[in-house]
């Protein structure tokens, strides 16, 4: 937590801001090593640039201070409303904040707590600092990587056993049920990275679908989207699979979002930029003629949030270096009929790449693993 806190420090400095004013959330956990949820009450960490540090908490909350694991002054409101601004003016009185920049994430900062931190601090601005927050957690540590492998197989684990249970005449709703309860029993925690995305026939042709009513029938692609969960860090994956035999269209576009798969893959190196995955992958679907069906950025980071920095799209240019775990995850899409798509998470080694995610990637009969 030495090491996180000292990391926030410096991309404070260079970034001449004087405090950072942090939500609960990944952040906040990865600073703290504290597991708080937003509610109706403001919850708000405050770092100074100088290191000093104070957390603005409901004091029915007080008890979770036994889990900080970085060195912060409580100041503690009651229930009553009324009381909770002279929370944050104690909390700036404490840090000598009276002017400067504060940074907050865009993502993560309400109204509720921004209200009461410019109330606290009217000669203060309150500032976006993504480039602080993003570059804080982008680069995985050890321990890091470990979790995000077993959140991996976790989920891997849970998908060959709901197959088990996969048959034509089911919704996509009770197919998602499965594969949640089989999560949860493979060992992953509660909260999961996001519902998982159960899709089939034309409805896998939407990226985003939402499990439906709709019943599997022969003919179909089925499509999961999903992940794990392990000590607040997570993995995501989709695999496609056939039910019967289906449309010779669906047979060609798994094997060119599969070999699209493999070169975004091969493209993932230190020193490679986060373009250049896009570029590699999108080059095969477009070569294949599929260019306009291909309608989403190829991949996102992971950690402790399904979606962070860096994210592999054609129009980024950051420099991949060793610690970054993201997404590759190519699909084509064919309204009407159907999608694939074919997702793993890759980590950024020291001389190449490598993929925390091994189920195969061809586009199978679901079956095919019973």
């Amino acid at each position: 937590m030495a090491d996180r806190l000292s990391r926030l420090l410096e991309l404070m400095r260079q970034q001449d801001l004087d405090a950072a004013a942090i939500n609960p959330g990944p952040t906040f956990t990865y600073l703290t090593g504290m597991h708080m949820h937003l509610m109706e009450r403001p919850t708000v960490l405050l770092v100074a640039r100088s290191g000093a540090a104070v957390l603005v908490l409901p004091q029915l909350e007080q008890l979770k201070l036994g889990d900080a694991r970085m060195d912060l002054k409580p100041c503690l409101y009651p229930d009553n409303p009324a009381t909770w601004q002279e929370a944050f003016s104690e909390a700036f009185r404490e840090l000598g904040l009276r002017n400067g920049r504060i940074a907050v994430e865009p993502r993560g900062m309400r109204y509720l707590e921004l209200n009461f931190l410019q109330s606290a601090a009217l000669d203060c601005t309150i500032e976006d600092g993504s480039a602080v927050f993003e570059t804080l957690r982008l680069r995985k540590d050890p321990d890091e990587l470990a979790k995000m492998q077993q959140a991996a197989q976790i989920a891997q684990n849970a998908l060959l056993e709901t197959l088990k249970t996969v048959h034509p005449g089911q919704t996509e709703k009770q197919i998602a049920a499965e594969l949640v309860i089989a999560l949860y029993r493979a060992g992953s925690e509660i909260e999961l990275p996001f519902q998982p995305i159960v899709s089939s026939g034309e409805n896998s042709a939407n990226p985003h679908a939402v499990p439906s009513e709709r019943e599997l029938r022969e003919g179909d692609l089925l499509l999961f989207d999903w992940g794990a969960s392990v000590d607040g860090y997570f993995s995501d994956i989709t695999r496609t699979f056939t039910v019967g035999v289906v449309h010779p269209d669906l047979v060609r576009i798994s094997d060119v979002v599969r070999d699209a798969n493999a070169a975004g893959r091969a493209a993932a190196r230190p020193g490679a930029v986060a373009s250049a995955v896009d570029h590699a992958a999108r080059g095969v679907i477009t070569n294949a003629g599929y260019w306009e069906f291909f309608t989403h950025r190829t991949g996102h980071g992971l950690g402790m949030e399904a979606h962070e920095a860096p994210y592999i799209r054609e129009d980024n240019s950051t420099t991949l270096e060793p610690g970054m775990v993201f997404t590759v995850e190519p699909g084509i899409y064919l309204p009407g009929l159907g999608g694939v798509r074919i997702e793993d998470d890759i980590v950024i080694s020291s001389d190449s790449s490598y993929s925390l995610t091994d189920l195969p990637r061809e586009v199978r009969p679901y079956d095919f693993y019973l």
